[in-house]
């Protein structure tokens, strides 16, 4: 992967990550009650905050690029926790129970597939050698 598809990779998804996180934190987010209904036993004003906040702070890491494997890592496992919405509420998720049939959030749900193939995609990118460096375990 060249360097600029992963500079591109990286800008996109930490938009999407700072932009998604800033509605939570913000209260206008059209997920708000999907979320708070997923996690039930959760404040829902401090869990969308505390999404919010740490989605935006995985935005900022990711147009950062330092530690790129790790943080792609965090956004990732973040990611498959969206999933739980088609194990707690497949009500909201399937149309008439049948899995093949998605709501329109049972899309937004199973799109972040990509998201998680573009963490997977920054988790094996080559990362660029350190100065001082000379032998890079690694590799």
């Amino acid at each position: 992967m060249t360097a600029r598809a992963v500079t591109l990779l990286r800008g996109s998804l930490g938009l999407v990550f700072v932009w998604f996180g800033a509605l939570k934190v913000a209260d206008v987010t059209p997920v708000a009650d999907l979320v708070a209904r997923t996690v039930p036993w959760l404040d829902r004003d401090l869990l969308l905050t505390s999404l919010g906040t740490a989605e935006i702070a995985l935005g900022a890491a990711l147009w950062l690029g330092r530690r790129l494997r790790q943080v792609a890592a965090v956004a990732l496992v973040h990611l498959l926790g969206t999933f739980l919405v088609l194990v707690v509420q497949p009500q909201a998720a399937f149309q008439a129970g049948n899995p093949l049939l998605l709501t329109t959030e049972g899309e937004f749900v199973v799109k972040n597939l990509v998201l998680i193939t573009a963490c997977l995609a920054l988790m094996s990118a080559e990362q660029p050698r350190r100065a001082g460096h000379l032998l890079d375990s690694r590799r």
